[in-house]
């Protein structure tokens, strides 16, 4: 080999062991932005990650013993468009798919019908199909909250972070006075991320397969319960983690899905600009569409 084509090998090899051996630096804003993009999706545009997790739903009546009322198992697949903002610099923004299949609390078996205990009513069970649930707003190094800080806290190689989604908007199955007599959803969604330390500051790892998530939500009455004005409120509660592809979700989930939603192994485009899907705006158009159907 002449002198100068092995220059150009090591010179090349040199810098792939510099690339694998870089770091991000979190008080570095782009290199934080990047470090989130790790735990939603990917860096690499475009490319899948999938969340699964399970849990336990409850009911929580003034005056009663909490209800064990299902189990569930969930998912949610998504991935990332990169972009770039002449004043807010690198960011990206998240598109997903999710679902939610409600279990019968003692067998584990799906539900498709379930008797109120409240009102012993047999009813149709309506899961939960949300696509898409993108992000409302992009993630950029700079915004007008300030510049992008990573909010972990590490610990022995581990790293966490939590976050509270408080929501509070029109009930999409309410009527024209609502401004007069009610109407509004309330709901509180929180989520906490445990990661890898390692495995996030290496930049030459697009994603952090190595995450665990937990997820809780108080909410009102699911409209397909037929609770009406009833006082309570709903307690889910959960766990899970990355999973590395959609092969690895459980059987139970990936069958069903497979049977009526099988477009669900796949996230939106990146250019997805469609409005988001709600647990109460889905079950609008199920009704809707019953009514259509004479049913």
């Amino acid at each position: 080999m002449k002198r100068s084509a092995l220059i150009l090998v090591c010179a090349l090899f040199a810098s792939t062991v510099a690339a694998a051996g870089e770091t991000l630096d979190l008080s570095n804003t782009m290199d934080a932005v990047k470090a989130m993009q790790k735990i939603v999706c990917h860096t690499e545009e475009g490319k899948p990650a999938t969340y699964w997790w399970t849990g336990k739903v409850y009911s929580r009546v003034p005056g009663e013993k909490d209800q064990l009322l299902f189990q569930y198992q969930a998912m949610n697949t998504r991935t990332c468009q990169v972009l770039s903002d002449p004043e807010n610099g690198y960011g990206f923004r998240m598109v997903s798919k999710e679902a939610l299949i409600y279990q019968d609390p003692k067998t584990g078996e799906i539900i498709h019908s379930w008797t109120n205990p409240w009102t012993d009513e047999e009813l149709e069970v309506v899961h939960i199909f949300n696509d898409p649930v993108n992000s409302k707003y992009p993630t950029f190094e700079k915004s007008k909250w300030g510049p992008f800080r990573f909010p972990a806290t590490f610990k022995d190689g581990r790293g966490w972070f939590s976050f509270e989604v408080p929501l509070f908007y029109s009930n999409p199955l309410a009527g024209d006075y609502q401004e007069f007599v009610g109407g509004t959803y309330q709901a509180i969604e929180m989520f906490n991320f445990f990661f890898d330390e390692a495995e996030l500051l290496d930049a030459s790892i697009t994603g952090c397969d190595n995450t665990n998530v937990s997820w809780a939500r108080i909410s009102q009455w699911l409209p397909w319960m037929k609770m009406g004005d009833r006082a309570g409120q709903m307690i889910y509660n959960g766990a899970g983690k990355r999973v590395a592809s959609w092969d690895e979700l459980p059987a139970v989930l990936k069958d069903e899905l497979m049977r009526v939603k099988p477009e669900y192994n796949t996230p939106p485009p990146v250019d997805d600009d469609r409005p988001n899907e709600t647990s109460w705006t889905y079950f609008k158009k199920v009704i809707d569409a019953k009514r259509a159907a004479g049913e």
